[in-house]
């Protein structure tokens, strides 16, 4: 199957050998983006404003790639202090709250010390008519499930 790389024109993809996503037939697996704007350099030093030009950089590598912030399944975000990131909750709900991709918040150190977040995503090219269901369950005191409804 034949693959596809798209690139944000950062510096960084040349330097270190990656690219911003890469398509092979309906997956699109977007690199971690980070909170700097690409056509001006700038990187706000506030965790919201990173988000939101994390995100903004996702969804443009994702719209090339012919998929949607709808369409994706995983993300993965990566915060230098964890106790930041309750903050960024209501711009995370407003970019996936339709989607509601499998998420993954991890603890750790970034490239350089302003990065306040990044952000990493999987699409599936036209899985945006997702369906929800519930599942609850009743355990017992040694965690064995009792209902399951």
């Amino acid at each position: 199957m034949a693959r596809t790389l798209i690139s944000s024109g950062s510096s960084f993809e040349e330097e270190i050998g990656y690219s911003r996503a890469v398509v092979t037939g309906d997956l699109v697996f977007v690199s971690g983006c980070t909170g700097y704007d690409y056509e001006t350099g700038a990187l706000s030093p506030d965790i919201v404003a990173q988000t939101e030009q994390c995100l903004r950089n996702a969804a443009s590598a994702l719209r090339e790639a012919g998929a949607t912030v709808e369409d994706v399944v995983r993300v993965r975000y990566i915060v230098p202090e964890r106790e930041a990131f309750p903050r960024v909750w209501p711009v995370l709900r407003k970019w996936f709250g339709n989607a509601r991709p499998a998420a993954t918040m991890i603890s750790a150190g970034l490239m350089l010390e302003e990065m306040k977040i990044e952000v990493e995503v999987t699409a599936v090219k036209g899985s945006a008519s997702a369906t929800s269901v519930s599942v609850s369950a009743s355990l017992g005191r040694d965690g064995e499930v009792l209902e399951a409804r």
